[in-house]
């Protein structure tokens, strides 16, 4: 698929509604209350009752159009219930699923408006030069000619051995295409440029063909999409079994819609002998998919114990869109079940494009992002670090981290994972820029003792103990009057000689309590008591300077929830609001969340991120399978 963090749940099959193919999206803005407008091209009227949308996230949403069924040759427009902005995409779907149509494009490209140009429903796609045309022809608001690029379509595809793509331009001048890429849909698959492609293609002549050999591979039920230098969709097609064989190819050529050959003409025009549809119309792709492919050892593991959320939880407050931010099986390593074990992550205050993230089986990952993906930043480990206990033995089950005021890593861990049945609740210190391809903690400090009901033999018990961390600058807890459980008065930092600038809030999925600790440079550590969140568990704890929050944040055990803590009026460390994720997320063991510091806002938002610890997403079939990453936005 073309963005590969695109996902979506597999919705119930239902019958497509006759005439669907003839429906394709005719205008849309990112700047007039998100409209999208439909055209029918066909000679019957199409009932869309049930249909939706989506964009660049995951579950496709209903809609509610201007009316239920769209006339032969009219329109009907909706606002899109899930926000549409720069960088954005458009997918339709039947409400049986089936891929209708879409369309993608790049910042400002829909403002005022991208619209079809050159008819209805079938032209190019282009930005409009005037106000929006909803309910009324493109014409008026296209202008006065087509830019050559749009001119190109794709216009034969065969996965016959091959796999082969014919490109056709139909306009007056050569167009280049040496920077342009295309991709099919298997989301584990990164975009692959034309130039590179075999044989090489830089330019399509006027009039002219030029063909390339997939270097991806094609297949039944798949797709080739086809993008611009910037991003913009230029065409797409996708086919059913057997339907790019020998080929599909359009009729009339460079026109008309998709079906199957009996003879492939590629460098030349179709034959159109063939009968009958091979595949979606212009536009078009589904980008349901799969997973992509899982490697040897990434084993994706269904959530279990799902429980409710607090009660008076609200809904997530920034926007509606969550994409895959993570190449599948990403995180396989040496040591463990792999691929499934991302838990804790945590920005870098003094860093905002690093995300730190850690997984169970002792590995410590610093993450860039590139192409909208958090990938491990090569110049620090291509491949994580592994993370050992103090004098570099044992393999710590390691499920939270967060940054302190020095730049160093702090890393809880709940057991040993060389001897699993026994606790060992344990906050280590890591030097990031210490060398090599192991890492041993600077400090190491364990709480074991405090927590003797985790240790019953059993290694589930063993499993329940610190599974987040997350660190609060003592300037914090003094300016809002944090009162000192050991002293009954207002916190003071000076008491605490040793502890450096912050203290230290470790949360225990046992009962979902916070405890909190000033970690002394001598390797002593002094315990400030014992903080309840209202939730059952606690998987991740966050300080977010933006919010001036705490945050508590639980899996599917606690409805995937977030808890904002604050100091009340009589210095107490209390919630004060819960979350749950954005509706479109799946439900699962979704164990880390951070959000990005308010230094990086955008129009009024910052990236959210999360990790799934089980990497099941919607399941298999989905793309969400086999994927540990999440992104979001969360309000500045």
């Amino acid at each position: 698929m073309l963005v590969t963090g695109m996902l979506a749940a597999q919705p119930a099959a239902a019958a497509d509604p006759a005439g669907y193919q003839d429906v394709r999206i005719n205008e849309v803005t990112s700047s007039n209350n998100d409209t999208v407008e439909l055209y029918n091209t066909g000679s019957t009227a199409v009932s869309i009752s049930g249909w939706k949308m989506s964009d660049d996230s995951f579950s496709p949403q209903t809609f509610s159009a201007s009316s239920s069924t769209i006339p032969a040759g009219g329109s009907v427009t909706f606002n899109s219930p899930k926000g549409l902005g720069d960088s954005d995409k458009l997918v339709i779907y039947t409400s049986g699923g089936t891929v209708v149509d879409r369309v993608e494009w790049a910042t400002d490209k829909a403002k005022p408006a991208m619209a079809r140009c050159g008819g209805d429903g079938t032209g190019a796609w282009v930005t409009t030069t005037s106000a929006t045309t909803f309910g009324a022809a493109n014409a008026s608001g296209c202008p006065s000619s087509i830019p050559a690029a749009s001119r190109v379509r794709i216009n034969e595809v065969t996965s016959n051995g091959s796999d082969t793509v014919e490109l056709y331009n139909s306009g007056t001048s050569a167009v280049s295409i040496g920077a342009w890429k295309y991709v099919d849909n298997d989301d584990s698959h990164s975009t692959a440029s034309i130039s590179s492609s075999s044989p090489s293609a830089t330019s399509i002549p006027a009039g002219g063909y030029v063909t390339f050999n997939s270097t991806l591979g094609l297949g039944d039920n798949d797709s080739a999409f086809l993008v611009d230098n910037n991003g913009n969709t230029i065409d797409s097609v996708t086919w059913a079994t057997d339907g790019a064989k020998p080929s599909d190819e359009r009729c009339a050529n460079g026109t008309g819609r998709f079906r199957t050959a009996t003879t492939a003409t590629l460098g030349s025009a179709n034959s159109c002998s063939g009968s009958g549809d091979g595949g979606g119309g212009d536009e078009t792709g589904d980008l349901l998919g799969g997973g992509g492919s899982l490697t040897s050892g990434c084993t994706p593991e269904a959530a279990s114990g799902t429980g409710s959320a607090p009660t008076g939880t609200l809904a997530w407050p920034g926007g509606l869109d969550v994409t895959i931010a993570d190449n599948v099986c990403a995180f396989t390593t040496s040591t463990g079940p792999e691929g499934r074990d991302v838990s804790g992550l945590a920005f870098d205050p003094a860093h905002p494009s690093v995300l730190w993230a850690v997984k169970n089986k002792n590995w410590l990952y610093k993450l860039a992002k590139s192409n909208d993906k958090w990938i491990p930043d090569s110049s620090w480990s291509a491949t994580g670090k592994q993370i050992r206990f103090a004098g570099g033995s044992g393999e710590p089950d390691s499920e939270g981290l967060t940054v302190g005021s020095n730049g160093h890593i702090y890393v809880t861990s709940e057991r040993d994972n060389t001897k699993n049945t026994a606790p060992k609740d344990t906050i280590m210190e890591f030097d990031p820029a210490a060398t090599g391809s192991t890492l041993t903690p600077l400090h190491q400090w364990d709480m074991t003792s405090q927590f003797p009901q985790l240790n019953t033999g059993d290694k589930d018990d063993a499993n329940l103990g610190f599974e987040g961390v997350g660190y609060v600058p003592d300037s914090w807890l003094t300016t809002n009057g944090w009162v000192d459980p050991l002293t009954g008065a207002a916190y003071n930092p000076a008491n605490y000689p040793l502890h450096g600038s912050g203290l230290f809030f470790a949360g225990l999925e046992y009962d979902g309590t916070l405890h909190v600790y000033g970690l002394n440079s001598d390797g002593t550590f002094t315990t400030f008591g014992t903080i309840a969140t209202g939730k059952a568990s606690v998987m991740d704890v966050t300080f977010d300077a933006g919010t001036q929050r705490l945050i508590a944040t639980c899996d599917n055990t606690c409805g995937e929830t977030h808890t904002f803590m604050k100091v009340n009026a009589s210095g107490a460390l209390v919630p004060d609001v819960t979350y749950k994720n954005p509706a479109v997320m799946p439900t699962g063991n979704l164990e880390g969340f951070a959000i990005a510091p308010t230094s990086t806002c955008v129009s009024g938002f910052r990236e959210a991120v999360w990790s799934d610890d089980g990497i099941y997403g919607f399941g298999s079939g989905s793309s969400s399978y086999g994927h540990a990453l999440y992104s979001g936005t969360f309000p500045c």
